[in-house]
Protein backbone atom coordinates (compact mmCIF):
# COMPACT_ATOMS: atom_id res chain seq x y z
CA UNK A 1 0.00 0.00 0.00
CA UNK A 2 2.73 2.45 0.60
CA UNK A 3 4.31 2.01 -2.94
CA UNK A 4 0.97 2.56 -4.29
CA UNK A 5 0.47 5.95 -2.11
CA UNK A 6 3.91 6.82 -2.87
CA UNK A 7 2.88 6.01 -6.69
CA UNK A 8 -0.04 8.61 -6.85
CA UNK A 9 2.36 11.38 -5.03
CA UNK A 10 4.64 11.43 -7.51
CA UNK A 11 2.29 11.57 -10.20
CA UNK A 12 0.57 13.91 -8.90
CA UNK A 13 3.09 16.14 -8.41
CA UNK A 14 4.42 15.44 -11.70
CA UNK A 15 1.16 16.93 -13.09
CA UNK A 16 0.74 19.85 -10.75
CA UNK A 17 4.22 20.94 -12.29
CA UNK A 18 3.48 20.07 -15.70
CA UNK A 19 0.03 22.34 -15.23
CA UNK A 20 1.81 24.78 -14.17
CA UNK A 21 4.46 25.12 -17.43
CA UNK A 22 2.01 24.37 -19.83
CA UNK A 23 -1.73 24.68 -19.78
CA UNK A 24 -3.37 27.81 -19.24
CA UNK A 25 -6.96 29.03 -18.89
CA UNK A 26 -8.37 26.17 -17.17
CA UNK A 27 -11.68 27.46 -15.49
CA UNK A 28 -13.15 25.51 -12.00
CA UNK A 29 -15.96 25.12 -14.64
CA UNK A 30 -13.63 23.59 -17.25
CA UNK A 31 -12.87 20.07 -18.59
CA UNK A 32 -15.64 18.02 -16.69
CA UNK A 33 -17.27 15.14 -18.05
CA UNK A 34 -20.20 12.44 -17.59
CA UNK A 35 -19.94 8.78 -18.33
CA UNK A 36 -22.42 5.66 -18.54
CA UNK A 37 -21.30 2.03 -18.06
CA UNK A 38 -22.37 -1.28 -18.12
CA UNK A 39 -21.16 -4.60 -17.54
CA UNK A 40 -20.91 -7.56 -15.11
CA UNK A 41 -19.14 -7.85 -11.91
CA UNK A 42 -18.28 -11.32 -10.14
CA UNK A 43 -16.61 -12.68 -6.85
CA UNK A 44 -12.61 -12.65 -6.96
CA UNK A 45 -12.79 -15.41 -4.87
CA UNK A 46 -14.87 -18.85 -4.30
CA UNK A 47 -17.21 -18.28 -6.81
CA UNK A 48 -17.42 -19.66 -10.64
CA UNK A 49 -16.01 -16.08 -12.73
CA UNK A 50 -18.56 -16.05 -15.32
CA UNK A 51 -20.84 -18.49 -14.14
CA UNK A 52 -21.59 -15.69 -11.18
CA UNK A 53 -21.30 -12.51 -13.34
CA UNK A 54 -23.76 -10.31 -12.81
CA UNK A 55 -25.15 -7.58 -14.37
CA UNK A 56 -24.19 -3.51 -13.37
CA UNK A 57 -25.02 -0.15 -14.83
CA UNK A 58 -23.28 3.40 -13.37
CA UNK A 59 -22.54 6.82 -13.79
CA UNK A 60 -19.13 8.98 -13.90
CA UNK A 61 -18.64 12.49 -13.42
CA UNK A 62 -15.17 13.39 -13.64
CA UNK A 63 -13.20 16.58 -13.42
CA UNK A 64 -9.97 16.82 -15.05
CA UNK A 65 -7.25 19.05 -13.00
CA UNK A 66 -4.44 18.61 -15.41
CA UNK A 67 -3.86 16.52 -18.52
CA UNK A 68 -2.25 13.91 -16.08
CA UNK A 69 -4.33 14.31 -12.93
CA UNK A 70 -8.09 13.93 -12.77
CA UNK A 71 -11.02 13.27 -10.14
CA UNK A 72 -13.89 11.64 -10.50
CA UNK A 73 -17.30 10.47 -8.92
CA UNK A 74 -18.69 7.10 -9.38
CA UNK A 75 -21.71 5.04 -9.10
CA UNK A 76 -22.36 1.62 -9.80
CA UNK A 77 -25.52 -1.01 -9.20
CA UNK A 78 -25.68 -4.52 -9.47
CA UNK A 79 -29.00 -6.49 -10.41
CA UNK A 80 -30.11 -9.62 -9.42
CA UNK A 81 -26.89 -10.31 -7.29
CA UNK A 82 -27.75 -13.88 -5.72
CA UNK A 83 -24.79 -14.13 -3.34
CA UNK A 84 -22.94 -12.20 -1.41
CA UNK A 85 -20.34 -9.92 -3.57
CA UNK A 86 -17.90 -8.43 -1.04
CA UNK A 87 -17.69 -11.67 1.23
CA UNK A 88 -18.31 -15.22 2.32
CA UNK A 89 -21.87 -14.92 3.87
CA UNK A 90 -24.00 -16.71 2.08
CA UNK A 91 -26.66 -16.17 -0.65
CA UNK A 92 -28.88 -13.08 -0.41
CA UNK A 93 -31.90 -14.87 -1.36
CA UNK A 94 -34.30 -13.09 0.49
CA UNK A 95 -33.70 -9.63 -1.73
CA UNK A 96 -36.99 -8.41 -3.79
CA UNK A 97 -35.60 -5.31 -4.92
CA UNK A 98 -33.57 -4.62 -8.93
CA UNK A 99 -30.27 -3.41 -7.47
CA UNK A 100 -28.89 -5.71 -4.77
CA UNK A 101 -25.59 -4.06 -4.02
CA UNK A 102 -24.21 -0.59 -4.45
CA UNK A 103 -21.06 0.99 -4.88
CA UNK A 104 -20.55 5.60 -4.52
CA UNK A 105 -17.21 6.29 -4.77
CA UNK A 106 -14.39 9.27 -5.42
CA UNK A 107 -11.28 8.53 -7.55
CA UNK A 108 -8.29 9.37 -8.31
CA UNK A 109 -7.40 9.25 -12.12
CA UNK A 110 -3.93 9.07 -13.53
CA UNK A 111 -3.54 9.46 -17.18
CA UNK A 112 -0.43 7.74 -17.42
CA UNK A 113 -0.79 8.14 -21.70
CA UNK A 114 0.15 11.42 -20.76
CA UNK A 115 2.53 10.77 -17.74
CA UNK A 116 4.57 8.80 -19.86
CA UNK A 117 4.30 10.21 -23.43
CA UNK A 118 3.43 14.05 -22.34
CA UNK A 119 0.64 15.88 -23.85
CA UNK A 120 0.46 17.33 -27.20
CA UNK A 121 -2.16 19.42 -27.08
CA UNK A 122 -5.42 17.37 -27.90
CA UNK A 123 -5.66 13.90 -26.62
CA UNK A 124 -4.59 10.86 -28.35
CA UNK A 125 -6.75 8.41 -30.07
CA UNK A 126 -6.04 5.97 -26.69
CA UNK A 127 -5.69 7.20 -23.08
CA UNK A 128 -5.02 4.64 -20.97
CA UNK A 129 -6.01 5.93 -16.66
CA UNK A 130 -5.32 4.31 -13.50
CA UNK A 131 -7.95 4.90 -11.15
CA UNK A 132 -7.93 4.49 -7.37
CA UNK A 133 -10.20 5.46 -4.92
CA UNK A 134 -12.34 4.80 -1.67
CA UNK A 135 -16.23 4.66 -1.55
CA UNK A 136 -19.53 3.45 0.39
CA UNK A 137 -20.71 -0.13 -0.70
CA UNK A 138 -24.28 -1.15 0.41
CA UNK A 139 -25.86 -4.72 0.06
CA UNK A 140 -29.47 -4.55 0.10
CA UNK A 141 -31.08 -7.77 2.23
CA UNK A 142 -27.49 -9.43 2.26
CA UNK A 143 -28.76 -11.94 4.67
CA UNK A 144 -32.15 -12.34 6.61
CA UNK A 145 -32.51 -9.10 8.52
CA UNK A 146 -30.68 -6.33 7.41
CA UNK A 147 -28.96 -4.39 4.89
CA UNK A 148 -25.14 -3.70 5.11
CA UNK A 149 -23.01 -0.93 4.66
CA UNK A 150 -19.30 -1.23 4.36
CA UNK A 151 -16.38 0.88 3.50
CA UNK A 152 -14.78 -0.07 -0.18
CA UNK A 153 -11.75 0.63 -2.13
CA UNK A 154 -10.95 0.44 -5.99
CA UNK A 155 -8.05 -0.37 -8.44
CA UNK A 156 -8.43 -0.05 -12.11
CA UNK A 157 -7.75 1.25 -15.56
CA UNK A 158 -9.76 2.97 -18.06
CA UNK A 159 -9.06 2.18 -21.72
CA UNK A 160 -10.78 5.48 -23.26
CA UNK A 161 -10.69 5.95 -27.08
CA UNK A 162 -11.63 9.50 -27.84
CA UNK A 163 -13.55 9.87 -31.01
CA UNK A 164 -15.04 12.71 -33.43
CA UNK A 165 -13.03 15.73 -34.78
CA UNK A 166 -12.94 17.61 -31.60
CA UNK A 167 -12.45 14.53 -29.22
CA UNK A 168 -15.60 15.30 -27.40
CA UNK A 169 -16.98 12.10 -27.20
CA UNK A 170 -15.01 8.79 -25.41
CA UNK A 171 -15.91 4.72 -25.78
CA UNK A 172 -14.52 3.45 -22.23
CA UNK A 173 -13.20 -0.63 -21.50
CA UNK A 174 -12.95 -0.32 -17.45
CA UNK A 175 -11.84 -3.16 -15.69
CA UNK A 176 -11.20 -3.23 -11.89
CA UNK A 177 -11.10 -4.40 -8.24
CA UNK A 178 -13.33 -3.69 -5.58
CA UNK A 179 -12.49 -4.39 -1.72
CA UNK A 180 -14.48 -4.65 1.35
CA UNK A 181 -12.32 -3.09 3.84
CA UNK A 182 -14.63 -3.15 7.19
CA UNK A 183 -16.10 -6.86 7.34
CA UNK A 184 -17.33 -7.51 11.02
CA UNK A 185 -16.15 -10.83 11.31
CA UNK A 186 -12.61 -11.10 9.07
CA UNK A 187 -9.79 -8.21 9.05
CA UNK A 188 -10.30 -8.37 5.44
CA UNK A 189 -8.14 -5.66 4.05
CA UNK A 190 -6.95 -6.04 0.53
CA UNK A 191 -7.86 -9.59 0.89
CA UNK A 192 -9.09 -11.15 -2.81
CA UNK A 193 -11.94 -13.35 -0.19
CA UNK A 194 -13.19 -9.53 -0.08
CA UNK A 195 -13.72 -8.55 -3.28
CA UNK A 196 -15.24 -8.14 -6.55
CA UNK A 197 -14.34 -8.16 -10.21
CA UNK A 198 -16.00 -4.98 -11.89
CA UNK A 199 -15.75 -5.54 -16.37
CA UNK A 200 -17.38 -2.22 -17.47
CA UNK A 201 -17.74 -0.40 -20.83
CA UNK A 202 -19.12 2.80 -21.44
CA UNK A 203 -19.23 6.24 -23.10
CA UNK A 204 -18.47 9.44 -22.01
CA UNK A 205 -19.12 13.08 -23.06
CA UNK A 206 -16.81 15.97 -22.30
CA UNK A 207 -18.38 19.22 -21.85
CA UNK A 208 -17.22 22.68 -23.85
CA UNK A 209 -14.66 24.19 -22.10
CA UNK A 210 -13.83 27.96 -21.94
CA UNK A 211 -10.99 27.85 -24.08
CA UNK A 212 -13.57 27.08 -26.97
CA UNK A 213 -12.03 23.10 -26.92
CA UNK A 214 -13.77 20.17 -25.24
CA UNK A 215 -10.30 19.05 -24.12
CA UNK A 216 -7.03 21.09 -22.82
CA UNK A 217 -5.28 23.82 -24.44
CA UNK A 218 -1.75 24.84 -24.13
CA UNK A 219 0.09 27.55 -25.05
CA UNK A 220 3.77 28.07 -25.37
CA UNK A 221 5.84 30.58 -22.36
CA UNK A 222 8.47 32.91 -23.30
CA UNK A 223 10.89 33.63 -20.63
CA UNK A 224 12.04 37.59 -19.63
CA UNK A 225 14.60 37.95 -21.76
CA UNK A 226 12.77 36.68 -24.76
CA UNK A 227 9.96 39.11 -23.83
CA UNK A 228 12.00 42.00 -23.40
CA UNK A 229 13.82 41.17 -26.86
CA UNK A 230 10.55 41.24 -28.90
CA UNK A 231 9.44 44.82 -26.77
CA UNK A 232 12.70 46.24 -28.24
CA UNK A 233 11.84 45.02 -31.76
CA UNK A 234 8.53 46.79 -31.26
CA UNK A 235 9.93 49.87 -29.97
CA UNK A 236 12.68 50.13 -32.77
CA UNK A 237 9.62 49.54 -35.53
CA UNK A 238 7.55 52.52 -34.40
CA UNK A 239 10.75 54.41 -34.40
CA UNK A 240 11.12 53.74 -38.04
CA UNK A 241 7.35 54.14 -38.44
CA UNK A 242 7.25 57.54 -36.87
CA UNK A 243 10.27 58.63 -39.25
CA UNK A 244 8.75 57.35 -42.30
CA UNK A 245 5.55 59.43 -41.35
CA UNK A 246 7.63 62.54 -41.36
CA UNK A 247 9.00 61.79 -45.25
CA UNK A 248 6.00 61.00 -45.82
CA UNK A 249 4.87 64.27 -44.54
CA UNK A 250 7.87 66.04 -46.56
CA UNK A 251 7.28 64.15 -49.49
CA UNK A 252 3.40 65.39 -49.52
CA UNK A 253 4.86 69.35 -48.90
CA UNK A 254 7.41 68.70 -52.03
CA UNK A 255 4.27 67.36 -54.51
CA UNK A 256 2.13 70.07 -53.51
CA UNK A 257 4.63 73.03 -54.44
CA UNK A 258 5.34 71.05 -57.56
CA UNK A 259 1.60 70.68 -58.27
CA UNK A 260 1.14 74.56 -57.55
CA UNK A 261 4.16 75.45 -60.18
CA UNK A 262 2.51 72.94 -62.73
CA UNK A 263 -0.53 74.88 -62.44
CA UNK A 264 1.36 78.23 -62.97
CA UNK A 265 2.90 77.08 -66.37
CA UNK A 266 -0.49 75.52 -67.25
CA UNK A 267 -2.02 78.76 -66.86
CA UNK A 268 0.93 81.16 -68.41
CA UNK A 269 -1.08 83.07 -70.91
CA UNK A 270 0.92 82.91 -74.22
CA UNK A 271 1.56 86.17 -76.45
CA UNK A 272 -0.07 85.87 -80.04
CA UNK A 273 3.01 85.67 -83.00
CA UNK A 274 3.25 89.06 -84.89
CA UNK A 275 2.28 88.31 -88.46
CA UNK A 276 4.79 89.71 -90.36
CA UNK A 277 5.33 87.46 -92.81
CA UNK A 278 8.23 85.75 -90.63
CA UNK A 279 8.63 82.48 -88.21
CA UNK A 280 8.11 83.72 -84.69
CA UNK A 281 9.01 81.84 -81.63
CA UNK A 282 6.01 81.98 -79.22
CA UNK A 283 6.76 83.33 -75.67
CA UNK A 284 8.07 80.00 -73.80
CA UNK A 285 5.07 77.97 -73.54
CA UNK A 286 7.29 75.29 -71.50
CA UNK A 287 5.91 72.01 -69.97
CA UNK A 288 8.03 70.29 -67.23
CA UNK A 289 8.06 66.41 -66.89
CA UNK A 290 9.70 65.93 -62.93
CA UNK A 291 11.17 62.11 -62.34
CA UNK A 292 12.48 60.62 -59.43
CA UNK A 293 15.78 60.52 -58.01
CA UNK A 294 18.32 58.63 -60.67
CA UNK A 295 15.57 57.68 -62.70
CA UNK A 296 14.51 58.06 -66.38
CA UNK A 297 10.86 56.43 -66.32
CA UNK A 298 8.13 58.37 -66.75
CA UNK A 299 5.73 57.81 -63.77
CA UNK A 300 2.14 57.53 -64.44
CA UNK A 301 1.81 60.90 -62.51
CA UNK A 302 3.77 62.54 -64.90
CA UNK A 303 2.47 61.63 -68.78
CA UNK A 304 -0.57 64.22 -68.35
CA UNK A 305 2.55 66.86 -68.80
CA UNK A 306 3.56 64.72 -71.74
CA UNK A 307 0.11 64.48 -73.18
CA UNK A 308 -0.32 68.10 -72.92
CA UNK A 309 2.92 68.50 -75.34
CA UNK A 310 1.30 66.39 -77.61
CA UNK A 311 -2.33 67.74 -77.67
CA UNK A 312 -0.52 71.24 -78.38
CA UNK A 313 1.71 70.09 -81.49
CA UNK A 314 -1.92 67.82 -83.01
CA UNK A 315 -3.50 71.62 -82.69
CA UNK A 316 -0.82 73.53 -84.03
CA UNK A 317 0.38 71.72 -87.34
CA UNK A 318 3.16 73.91 -87.85
CA UNK A 319 4.59 74.00 -83.91
CA UNK A 320 7.94 72.28 -82.74
CA UNK A 321 9.21 71.12 -79.58
CA UNK A 322 12.69 71.13 -77.95
CA UNK A 323 12.72 68.87 -75.26
CA UNK A 324 16.12 69.63 -72.78
CA UNK A 325 16.74 67.03 -69.56
CA UNK A 326 18.37 68.21 -66.50
CA UNK A 327 19.57 66.28 -63.34
CA UNK A 328 20.23 67.32 -59.84
CA UNK A 329 23.66 67.89 -58.01
CA UNK A 330 23.61 64.21 -56.65
CA UNK A 331 25.86 61.54 -58.85
CA UNK A 332 29.07 62.49 -61.08
CA UNK A 333 29.16 64.39 -63.86
CA UNK A 334 29.23 61.84 -66.18
CA UNK A 335 25.81 60.39 -64.84
CA UNK A 336 24.56 63.08 -64.87
CA UNK A 337 25.12 63.97 -68.26
CA UNK A 338 23.67 60.46 -68.97
CA UNK A 339 20.63 60.66 -66.79
CA UNK A 340 19.88 64.56 -68.19
CA UNK A 341 20.03 63.12 -71.89
CA UNK A 342 17.64 59.96 -70.62
CA UNK A 343 15.16 61.65 -69.47
CA UNK A 344 15.11 64.07 -72.39
CA UNK A 345 14.56 60.62 -74.50
CA UNK A 346 12.29 59.62 -72.52
CA UNK A 347 9.99 62.16 -73.42
CA UNK A 348 10.46 62.23 -77.21
CA UNK A 349 9.76 58.15 -77.12
CA UNK A 350 6.66 58.63 -75.51
CA UNK A 351 5.39 61.53 -77.51
CA UNK A 352 6.57 59.17 -80.85
CA UNK A 353 5.21 55.79 -79.59
CA UNK A 354 2.16 56.87 -77.85
CA UNK A 355 1.07 60.07 -79.22
CA UNK A 356 2.25 59.27 -82.94
CA UNK A 357 3.89 62.67 -82.81
CA UNK A 358 6.02 62.73 -86.16
CA UNK A 359 10.18 62.67 -85.03
CA UNK A 360 10.42 65.58 -87.83
CA UNK A 361 8.41 68.20 -85.34
CA UNK A 362 10.71 67.61 -82.44
CA UNK A 363 13.46 69.76 -82.81
CA UNK A 364 16.13 68.23 -80.33
CA UNK A 365 15.95 66.01 -77.18
CA UNK A 366 19.00 67.06 -75.68
CA UNK A 367 20.73 66.68 -71.98
CA UNK A 368 21.90 69.23 -70.24
CA UNK A 369 23.53 68.11 -67.28
CA UNK A 370 22.74 69.63 -63.69
CA UNK A 371 20.19 72.14 -63.71
CA UNK A 372 19.54 75.30 -62.16
CA UNK A 373 16.24 76.02 -62.84
CA UNK A 374 14.72 76.06 -59.25
CA UNK A 375 16.09 76.89 -56.15
CA UNK A 376 15.26 73.28 -54.41
CA UNK A 377 17.64 71.24 -56.24
CA UNK A 378 15.30 68.02 -56.16
CA UNK A 379 13.57 69.56 -58.54
CA UNK A 380 15.80 70.02 -60.90
CA UNK A 381 15.11 66.61 -61.92
CA UNK A 382 13.07 67.34 -64.86
CA UNK A 383 12.62 67.35 -68.66
CA UNK A 384 11.36 70.77 -70.15
CA UNK A 385 9.76 70.96 -73.37
CA UNK A 386 9.72 74.30 -75.00
CA UNK A 387 7.12 74.87 -77.95
CA UNK A 388 7.55 76.87 -80.65
CA UNK A 389 5.50 77.96 -83.82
Amino acid sequence: MKKVFMLLAVCATVAFATAQTTVRGSKLTDNWSVGIQAGGVTPAYGHKFFGDLRPTVGLTVAKEITPIFGLAAEVNAVINAQHNLLGPTGFAKNCNRAFDASNLGGLLRVNLTNLFLGYTGEPRFLDVKAVYGFGWGHEYYPGKYNDRNLLTTKAGLDFGFNLGADKAWQVNVKPGIVWDLTDGRYASEYDKKFAHIELLAGVTYKFLNSNGSHNFTLVKEYDQAEVDGLNAKINDLRGQLGAKDQKIAADAATIKKLQDELNDCRNKKVTPPVDNGKTTVVNALETNVFFAQGKSVISAAQQPNVERVASFLKNHPGSKVVIKGYASPEGGKSINDKLSKARAEAVKTMLVKKYKIDASRITSAEGCGVGDLFSEPTWNRVAVSTLTE
